[in-house]
């Protein structure tokens, strides 16, 4: 599959470079002149990265970057500014709004596809999407013995739902830490996975953490009426926190 690229960019000369490079290198390339339509074409289209520059008219790299983190359908798309500016507080400015990459204005058009090229690649590996098992809905719960497909990097694998120790939440995705240590990066909030589990088994702790309980060894205090939690396999221990405290105490080891 062809993957679409958004070029955001002010100057006409070095937006119709970039669309023409990327085009002939097999991408679907969409471009806008400023800020606003950028957003708009962003949310429109859902492409797979983002090339933005930072000093334009109207809203700036910065003020698309920020909006964009902001809608659930377009923050995790990985976003590629384009500058000429290289002073320390700009680069820090735009890391800390989510920036994945910076490419200095004048750039050679291989700097530009080495970048666009780690950046999917790096979120083919981490990007997985949860697979229907034949005869089952995503939205039917599971049962502790059932067996799940995923899809992680074009790739199938099929899992158990009680080889997982815990899931963490990760922005919209959540990651799945599996009992032989590995894990999986998928597209499925921790709402959603806590309406799908087996209830007996997985508890929410926390706002971005649900644990499968038959790897708990460990219960204790910590502050504030929660408690501290241990998991088979697992280093460090878990804080409960207070509004998910009472389901834990269900549970004697």
């Amino acid at each position: 599959m062809n993957r679409k690229i958004l070029v955001i960019e002010d100057e006409k000369i070095v937006r119709e470079n970039i669309v023409t490079l990327l085009s002939e290198e097999g991408y679907i390339v969409f471009s806008a002149k400023n800020g606003d339509e950028g957003i708009k074409m962003a949310k429109e289209e859902l492409p797979q990265l983002i090339i933005c520059d930072i000093m334009m008219h109207g809203l700036d790299g910065y003020d698309v970057l920020a909006k964009l983190s902001e809608e659930t359908a377009t923050k995790s798309i990985p976003f590629i500014f384009l500058t000429a500016k290289v002073e320390r507080d700009d680069i820090r400015k735009g890391m800390e709004l989510g920036a994945d990459d910076y490419v200095f204005k004048p750039f050679k058009s291989e700097e530009l596809l080495k970048s666009i090229e780690t950046r999917l690649k790096r979120i083919d590996t981490l990007k997985g999407t949860l697979m229907d098992s034949p005869g089952q809905s995503s939205s039917q719960c599971y049962s502790i013995d059932d067996k799940i497909f995923i899809n992680v990097n074009s790739k199938p694998h099929l899992i158990k739902i009680k080889d997982i120790i815990f899931i963490s939440a990760e922005s919209q995705y959540t990651s799945l830490h599996m009992s032989d240590q590995g894990s999986y990066l998928l597209r499925k909030s921790i709402s959603a996975w806590e309406e799908v589990l087996p209830a007996k088994n997985f508890l929410r702790i926390h706002r971005s953490t649900i644990i499968n309980a038959e790897y708990l060894v460990k219960m204790g205090k910590a502050y504030n009426s929660s408690f501290l939690i241990y998991l088979k396999n697992v280093p460090e221990p878990f804080v409960v926190s207070k509004r998910y405290s009472t389901k834990i105490r269900q549970f004697s080891i």
